[in-house]
């Protein structure tokens, strides 16, 4: 395949210049090019890529459905383990999972399991083909807030179990970090809608603008029957920096610059001179956001070297091949403005005595989230000191019919695909928890007398 129009390439992944904000990055497989990429694969026999996927979507097996040209099976493989195998698909860290385990990458290069993901889940919604029969929902009701990857995750799960789900989501749109937190390049909003309406065909209701606390209480929604509660809320609140001029207009945080970006506000203005702080993915899509929204000079300022920058290698050269600036080993010290508004960023290096000033109308600070006080709406629950939930084991937590999945949780790592491995794992002990409570509430019934009905 020629990589004559492509703008970067790494381990045979092609990326093309972005038309416009929607248009997504990386360039699909072919069916000719998805089985030759699948006859790389070397059979092993305990593949390391399956036991490498957090969420347990068994590449080794889906890969092997490709070689021999079962794209039903692929498909019925993947989506049987992962509810949302076509956005994991596209935002999936590979390079430090599955293809980071391949065994290949001994020989020549790992496979490209993403794309081959990609292109079976594409291969599922062009043909109409429905891997997921739910049974009727007959068990009990089962309650979740926050509609993001952990929550989509255990709903599906249990719904396939034959329990009953409601998601209660805050916000006029489902899927949490999926819908307003990563850039449509790599990850478009017609995929995430059809991932959250395969989750709602299993008999999954969502209640939009519903924020658990103000709208309803925990109470309530226990008095309407509903006899466990998932935390699912993912990290709402972004973290800054103290640094003088932060009150200054064009100073803003991740969350907000991407949600404004992605729910095509026409208000939204990408900015002049634009400065993001942050060496992440979350900062990556950002500095894409303001380059493809028309940014005329994209800095990303990150305070170590590229080499310990944790985004991903492939998003990184690409952010780079736009035309983005970086500036490693400076952080920022001061932001000056005039009546008001942002002007300037002065930067100090952290390594040595270096400084930086930069003119800038935007500053976008992309360091990471953290979530609310939940102590707030659940009482007595655990938190730690950033209010992350400390659950006990495989998200329980230390109220009875409380459990916790995906970022919120202060033991997940926070990951698109972790979430949704969390969500299984949470959906297993809501199951056990149910479980055992029926047993429980069963043995307690009084018998009935010989010869009753």
């Amino acid at each position: 395949m020629s990589n004559s129009n492509n703008v970067g390439v790494k381990e045979g992944i092609s990326l093309k210049p972005s038309q416009g904000y929607l248009e997504e990055t990386v360039t699909p497989f072919t069916p000719f090019l998805a089985m030759e990429e699948a006859a790389r694969c070397l059979l092993c026999y305990n593949p390391p890529c399956s036991e490498g996927c957090p969420a347990d979507t068994n590449p080794g097996d889906f890969i092997r459905a490709i070689r021999f040209r079962n794209f039903k099976g692929a498909a019925e493989i993947i989506r049987s383990n992962n509810i949302l195998g076509g956005v994991c698909a596209r935002v999936c860290p590979y390079e430090k999972t599955c293809e980071g385990a391949c065994e290949r990458s001994g020989i020549d290069k790992p496979i490209q399991i993403g794309r081959l993901q990609r292109y079976i889940t594409d291969f599922e919604k062009t043909t109409g083909f429905q891997v997921l029969d739910p049974p009727p929902s007959t068990k009990e009701k089962v309650a979740m807030i926050g509609a993001g990857p952990a929550s989509l995750s255990a709903a599906a799960t249990l719904a396939m179990k034959g329990y009953s789900v409601t998601i209660f989501e805050e916000k006029k749109k489902a899927g949490g970090v999926l819908s307003y937190g990563i850039v449509p390049a790599r990850l478009p909003q017609y995929v995430v809608d059809e991932e959250i309406e395969y989750v709602t065909n299993l008999g999954v209701e969502i209640k939009l603008n519903t924020k658990v606390g103000k709208d309803i209480t925990l109470d309530e929604i226990r008095n309407q029957g509903y006899k466990a509660i998932l935390l699912g809320a993912g990290m709402q609140i972004s973290r800054t920096l103290d640094v003088p001029g932060l009150d200054l207009e064009g100073v803003t945080t991740a969350v907000e610059y991407l949600g404004k970006a992605r729910s095509n506000d026409k208000d939204f203005n990408p900015g002049k001179n634009v400065v993001v702080i942050g060496g992440g993915d979350v900062a990556l899509d950002c500095a894409t956001t303001a380059r493809l929204k028309d940014a005329e000079s994209v800095t990303v300022l990150y305070r170590r070297t590229r080499e310990e920058a944790p985004a991903n290698r492939q998003e990184l050269e690409y952010t780079e091949s736009l035309g983005i600036n970086f500036a490693f080993t400076l952080s920022p010290a001061v932001f000056e403005g005039e009546n008001g508004k942002l002007t300037t960023i002065k930067a100090n290096g952290t390594r040595n005595k270096s400084a930086m000033k930069l003119e800038a109308d935007t500053v976008v600070f992309a360091i990471g989230q953290q979530p609310e006080d939940f102590s707030k709406v659940v009482e007595g629950i655990g938190l730690d000191k950033n209010n992350f939930v400390t659950s006990l084991e495989n998200g329980k937590t230390n109220i009875p019919d409380i459990f916790v999945a995906g970022d919120i949780d202060l033991d997940s790592i926070k990951t698109v695909v972790n979430s949704v491995q969390g969500g299984k794992i949470a959906a297993k002990s809501i199951e056990e928890y149910l479980t055992k409570a029926g047993r429980k509430q069963a043995s307690c019934s009084p018998m009935h007398p010989k010869g009753g009905k």
